[in-house]
């Protein structure tokens, strides 16, 4: 029973050496996200932007989507507005040209999602001979800063090919689990994002509030269908020599679901996504980056091993339970004593990590609120594993699934609160 034990104890200090590694790269490059400065506005508008906002069934929030684009202090000569009307049964197409959108019926029931609808709308773009300089891309359920596009224009402008901008929440205090996607969200623009872009390195793409140079999307293609068809984009790009980056003044904010069920589905969809990319580019990637000396591209190849990460953090979590079956003495635990160690590490490291939480919600000053549901967070972290375990035995499913989106919050509404 006590080889039993040590071999055990052995296999699961070899996983929290493998994550606490990762853990401790992130809090290395997190330090360069607690000093910000606004970035000012130097270029005057000049770029001409086509926005996409791909929409199934939507009715209930693209009018204050549309309102806040045309609320932008950027000139409204300098971009249009198109919404992809993608297999809708409700009544998207009648309120968003309600709202002067330029609206684009498409009925295509075989290739389903969001990126195929992407794909199908540049493709019209180009028949229409259209001339813009940039594409934008929103989903039907955001709320935009009105200084997003001029700051798109100033980085267009800079150089900068592919710019993320801000992911916000618009309604966070709605349940536990909303509160606790907005907190994942903050902590992730503040300390993993911002951090990556003060040290030019590739932030990753969020799937809206994304602005892609045009020439540079003709030349390259879309090509990104599958589950997460920004992470796909992002990636291409980052092998290709093109470094995303990070608009941390650009905001967007999006409806979070409210339910867990709700959320499992989405996220079991991000992580089937995300483990159908890692499967083809994380370890090519990584030798890329090893053999090119290319930060970028290991930083990005460490990004693709996240879902990984949280995958045996989980099972990690199952070993304990069975090491405290399968030892007959507590004492059992004090015979491996470089297991203990590397225990003592890696809850050290981790609890690092967790008080980096707090840290990004006090730099991005927001409300009071979200303090109250930090407890949560630790339980809303750990289902991350059973969302994860099942994504890695579904991962060759590509089925897209639609998130509802209920909450029409408009964006006077988010500067009351």
């Amino acid at each position: 029973m006590t080889l039993m034990y040590l071999l055990w104890d052995t296999f699961y200090a070899a996983l929290k050496l493998v994550t606490g590694l990762v853990a401790l790269y992130q809090i290395v490059l997190s330090v360069y996200g607690i000093w910000h400065r606004r970035r000012p506005i130097t270029h005057a508008p000049q770029k001409r932007f086509a926005i996409i906002i791909p929409a199934h069934n939507e009715e209930c929030v693209i009018g204050p989507l549309l309102e806040s684009l045309k609320r932008q202090t950027y000139p409204a000569h300098l971009y249009d507005v198109h919404v992809i009307a993608d297999n809708c049964t409700d009544g998207t197409v009648e309120r968003a040209r309600a709202h002067g959108a330029m609206v684009h019926v498409r009925e295509n029931r075989a290739e389903q999602g969001k990126g195929y609808a992407i794909e199908w709308m540049l493709a019209r773009l180009k028949e229409m001979g259209a001339r813009y300089d940039a594409i934008v891309m929103f989903d039907a359920d955001n709320l935009v800063h009105p200084d997003f596009l001029a700051i798109m224009n100033d980085h267009l402008c800079s150089g900068d090919r592919v710019i993320q901008g801000y992911l916000d929440t618009k309604n966070p205090f709605d349940s536990w689990i909303s509160v606790s996607l907005a907190i994942s969200y903050w902590f992730d623009n503040r300390l993993w994002q911002y951090a990556r872009a003060r040290l030019h390195l590739p932030c990753t793409l969020g799937g809206t509030g994304l602005c892609i140079d045009y020439p540079l999307l003709q030349e390259m293609g879309w090509k990104a269908t599958g589950l997460t068809e920004d992470l796909e984009f992002g990636i291409r790009c980052v092998r290709r020599g093109i470094i995303p980056v990070w608009a941390h003044d650009a905001r967007v904010y999006d409806e979070k679901p409210t339910s867990f069920a709700a959320s499992f589905r989405q996220r079991l969809r991000w992580q089937q996504g995300h483990f159908q990319c890692a499967r083809e580019h994380l370890l090519p990637m990584f030798l890329e980056g090893l053999r090119e000396r290319n930060l970028a591209k290991i930083d990005m190849a460490i990004y693709l091993f996240q879902p990984m990460r949280s995958m045996l953090l989980f099972a990690g979590a199952m070993i304990v339970l069975g090491l405290h079956y399968l030892s007959p003495d507590p004492t059992d635990a004090a015979s491996n004593p470089a297991a203990l160690m590397v225990t003592n590490l890696w809850v050290a490291v981790n609890l690092i990590l967790f008080l980096e939480v707090p840290l990004a919600l006090l730099l991005e000053r927001v409300n009071w609120r979200a303090y109250f549901a930090l407890p949560l967070l630790p339980f809303f972290l750990w289902t991350w594993g059973p969302v994860t375990l099942q994504a890695y035995f579904t991962r060759s499913n590509r089925t897209w699934y639609h998130t509802v989106h209920k909450r029409a919050i408009r964006l006077d509404e988010l500067r009351e609160r």
